[in-house]
């Protein structure tokens, strides 16, 4: 079988702060060279894209080599921090912008939903902009009306399908791009983080009918998002963009681990927990001294292991009597979701008063409880119902392994739960 998608050593180049080369002489030289099919004479060495170091080029690769092949029906993932190179990679595929160097193939039209309003006239209606969309797709107006009514039953935006879209909401504007995008007859369907805009109902909504585009009537699907779980639930393979290239490539589950635990080592090693505590403004009335995360007495370092409990020790002094003082964390999971938050005081049926002085307080998180992901730990202090003592909380990333008693239900790569319990179950056949 043939991809429907193939991209060789594919690389994209912007120089920032000026556009084009900085004289006409070389922009016409440049257009020369391109006419002619040659490489351009400007394309520089050039810098990896890294937005959070400073660089010493204004050349920057925002893709560099990429190497990558999409097969008919296949639902593919892309996912990496925000400044990877994923809108980039699509754009050059939607052919919005062009590639310095490298070329792709298709075998296909492509469909693309890129950002809120990607395609639109402001001042059309909605029913109007189906038409624009799917004339730009080369559909004729007989096919497009064949499908109309499957588009605007799909984006529930019917009420307002004759106003101008520049009267919509961004979520209203999404939901009747990807309708457009979705139900219009492409074989490559590609779309960027813009689901992130819309109501849990229409994500389900959208997720599902990428699925079905996928499954029975054989289209490709692009997808790009930072909600790993959608990732997960949707895509039967991932690639991982880190600085402009393709750093993994597999399966979906087993590039999501790897991500979130690059994600986690990097945070690690970016901010200390002391440099942490050290950066919270001064507080009246409390100030932390340390927090220690530990296993059988032993620090955490790269991971902490499913099969034994988690230690939470959190040192701080109080300067002045207080009452309601508490000392509290969420727990959370990679998409920003609370999951559990607990209190220092939970044993107490009143409300306590803290005396001045030195503190410690522990947590204990029993085994065999998180699953084999990335969480969040936001450690806090507050005063109840008044206040919180810091404007933010001290944010530790926390990457789970499974290390001994597994939940079997975790040994398939394709599922991913925010818990993983063992649960006891008790079995008896019934006599007849």
């Amino acid at each position: 079988m043939n991809p429907v998608i193939k991209i060789e050593n594919l690389s994209k180049q912007y120089r920032l702060g000026v556009v084009g080369t900085g004289t006409l002489t070389h922009d016409l030289k440049r257009w020369y060279y391109r006419l002619r099919g040659w490489e351009d004479p400007y394309i520089k060495i050039g810098e990896a894209n890294d937005r959070s170091t400073k660089g010493s080029s204004n050349d920057v690769w925002a893709l560099k080599d990429i190497n990558l092949e999409v097969m008919p029906g296949e639902i593919l993932g892309i996912i990496g921090k925000n400044g990877a190179g994923k809108s980039t990679l699509l754009k050059i595929l939607s052919k919005v912008t062009g590639p310095t160097t490298g070329s792709i193939s298709y075998n296909g039209r492509i469909g693309s939903l890129l950002e809120v309003g990607t395609g639109f006239h402001q001042e059309l209606t909605g029913r109007e902009n189906i038409f624009l969309n799917g004339a730009i797709l080369g559909m004729t107006k007989a096919e497009i009306k064949s499908r109309l009514d499957e588009i605007i039953d799909f984006s529930s935006v019917e009420r307002y399908i004759d106003t101008p879209v520049k009267r919509y909401s961004s979520g209203m504007m999404v939901r009747l791009g990807f309708a457009v995008a979705a139900h219009l007859v492409t074989e490559i369907l590609v779309v960027d983080e813009v689901l992130a805009v819309g109501d849990a109902e229409f994500q389900k909504k959208a997720i599902g009918k990428m699925q079905d585009v996928s499954r029975n009537e054989g289209r490709t699907v692009l997808f790009v998002s930072h909600n790993m779980q959608a990732v997960r639930q949707l895509c039967q393979r991932c690639i991982m963009i880190r600085s402009g290239e393709i750093v993994h490539d597999d399966i979906s589950s087993k590039v999501i681990d790897y991500y979130l635990e690059d994600s986690y080592n990097q945070a690690i090693n970016k901010v200390s927990i002391i440099e942490m505590i050290k950066q919270l403004p001064p507080d009246p009335v409390i100030q932390f001294g340390s927090v220690n995360l530990t296993q059988s007495g032993i620090p955490i370092k790269n991971f902490a292991e499913n099969g034994k409990p988690l230690e939470i020790e959190i040192s701080y002094q109080v300067f002045e009597k207080t009452t309601g003082l508490r000392i509290y964390f969420d727990f959370c999971d990679e998409q920003d979701t609370l999951l559990f938050r607990s209190f220092n005081d939970e044993d107490n049926d009143g409300i306590p008063t803290m005396e001045p002085g030195f503190y410690k307080s522990k947590a204990i998180v029993p085994a065999n409880i998180l699953a084999p992901i990335s969480y969040e730990l936001r450690i806090q202090a507050g005063i109840f119902n008044v206040r919180n003592c810091f404007p933010h909380p001290i944010t530790i990333q926390i990457h789970v392994e499974h290390t001994s008693k597994y939940n079997r239900a975790y040994v398939a790569d394709t599922f991913r739960g925010k818990f993983a319990l063992v649960i006891n179950w008790e079995n008896s056949k019934k006599n007849s």
